[in-house]
């Protein structure tokens, strides 16, 4: 197999121009960027990885610090956003890499050692809450970083969301329409930024209309967590007749907490899980608008490693409805539509 230097040779260019051309640096002019990498193919030149990274003073890797809950690493929302950032990031030749937190250990242990440990390029951070000190801590060290959710942190970073506020509102808004009076909110824990978001979006219109937001009860994020909050909401004097969850795994647990409890209530949820579709009724969902929203977090990592100013690397996406049955009064049906 042809070494580098064979392969400079066989082009007639200096080691340092050949190898500066195949690690993509600009300096290097593109059309000669270009005839390096056809010579490099043809001739099944492939370079050395750890050289590589020693070169460039990368380890060619972003990170995603994860708790496990229950056994599961991420819903299904979370999990599709990894893999669409995955396989963006792999065509600038990163590997993103799931870094589970092992009990006992917190998310900022994880990005302290990989920080001091100078083992990952950037981190991506997931479930982001209002005051988030694994932010401030990556900007103490000046390390790239992209949230997925917004916080308060009173300096700016990138980060990519969906306007959970306005969309929790404008569902208030829409079972106020339907003539619901008692609307419920089954939520989440108000440290997390899109929970108490989304809670403020419920609020606010209730306020608007001049109903009182009197039916909120709080729960884990999971089933578990929303059927325990919905049997609260249930022994209310003055029960609800609509729940607004803050995520479709509460939702689901809504829903069994109305069957067990032989009680009917509009339903809506977040995050479009497949699951939704085949609960019974329906959970009709909300979810963030956009194609391809795991290549977008990737553009924002990718652009926080080149240096570009937080401002312009955040993304607020709009929400949009997806109507199936459970948001519909008991005993009405729907045929299932997305509206925006």
């Amino acid at each position: 197999m042809t070494n580098l230097r064979e392969l400079a040779e066989s082009l007639n260019l200096s080691i340092t121009t050949v190898s500066r051309a195949l690690d993509g640096y600009s300096d290097v002019a593109e059309a000669t960027r270009n005839r390096v990498r056809q010579a490099a193919d043809a001739a099944g030149y492939r370079p050395n990885a750890s050289a590589r990274r020693l070169r460039r003073q990368r380890a060619e890797v972003v990170a995603v610090p994860l708790p496990i809950a229950a056994g599961r690493i991420g819903t299904p929302h979370l999990l599709d956003l990894l893999s669409g950032c995955a396989e963006r990031l792999a065509q600038e030749q990163f590997n993103l890499m799931i870094a589970p937190v092992p009990k006992g250990e917190s998310e900022i242990d994880i990005c302290r050692r990989f920080v001091d440990g100078r083992r990952v390029d950037a981190i991506l951070l997931v479930r982001t809450r209002r005051q988030d000190e694994r932010v401030a801590f990556l900007q103490s060290r000046g390390v790239p970083f992209v949230t997925d959710g917004r916080t308060e942190n009173p300096q700016p970073h990138p980060w990519l969301d969906g306007d959970g506020e306005d969309g929790f509102r404008r569902a208030t808004e829409r079972f106020i329409a339907d003539g619901h009076g008692r609307i419920g909110h089954v939520a989440g824990n108000q440290d997390f930024f899109f929970a108490h978001a989304r809670a403020a979006g419920w609020r606010g219109a209730m306020a608007a209309a001049g109903l009182p937001a009197d039916l909120l009860a709080v729960g884990d994020l999971s089933e578990q967590g929303g059927f325990d909050a919905t049997q609260a909401l249930l022994a209310a004097q003055d029960p609800p007749t609509a729940l607004l969850c803050t995520t479709d795994e509460m939702a689901i647990g809504a829903l069994g907490a109305l069957r067990a409890a032989g009680r009917s209530a509009a339903v809506v949820g977040h995050d479009n899980l497949p699951l939704g579709a085949f609960t019974h009724p329906s959970l009709s969902t909300m979810s963030m608008q956009g194609e391809a929203l795991g290549h977008r977090v990737a553009e924002l990592i990718i652009g926080a490693m080149a240096g570009r100013p937080a401002a312009e690397l955040q993304d607020l996406r709009p929400v949009r409805f997806v109507d199936r049955e459970s948001h519909l009064w008991p005993g009405k049906t729907n045929q299932g539509r997305e509206t925006s």
